[in-house]
């Protein structure tokens, strides 16, 4: 039997909702407590107007780095206990106010399109509140079939509403 691999996996963080700067503090911490997964890096968190309905609260948002043996699916389940365990409920409302979001944005090299989880995440693209913060700690990181991370933020730095720095 080969032993588990420990491959990268990046987590988008994001809360605004009960104290978000707090919330996103507590997932990362949460990120750290992952059977078979290490907590590597964490980028700045930062404030962005929300994606979806104007009238919510501005998020707050981070990425962090992971080395997991988990497949993406397991992994997947981890991330939805952690937001269920800080209260998170789903409602099913796309883009509406959040206690704790945790989006598996990319895992290793890999591509997937299922019901239940799509890698790279959908979407990363446009975000600059994904963009911004995962260039901090993986610029030079290539997001499968996307291009790396710092070439990605650099194209949708001016295309969309600014992001404030808070830590």
């Amino acid at each position: 039997m080969t032993e588990p691999r420990w491959r990268p996996a990046y987590i988008g963080i994001g809360s605004n909702l009960d104290t978000p700067a707090e919330q996103v503090s507590r997932g990362i911490s949460a990120l750290a407590t992952i059977p078979n997964t290490k907590l590597m890096l964490q980028s700045s968190r930062y404030v962005s107007a929300p994606m979806g309905p104007a009238d919510q609260p501005d998020y707050v948002n981070a990425v962090a780095a992971l080395l997991t043996q988990l497949q993406p699916a397991d992994l997947l389940s981890e991330l939805q206990a952690i937001e269920t365990a800080h209260g998170r409920t789903r409602d099913g409302e796309r883009w509406g106010p959040r206690i704790l979001d945790l989006d598996l944005l990319a895992f290793a090299d890999v591509i997937l399109a299922e019901s239940e989880l799509t890698v790279p995440h959908p979407g990363i693209v446009e975000r600059s509140f994904v963009l911004l913060p995962w260039a901090e700690i993986a610029p030079c990181y290539r997001v499968p079939g996307l291009g790396s991370i710092s070439d990605l933020a650099r194209s949708i730095e001016s295309n969309e509403s600014p992001l404030t720095k808070i830590d």
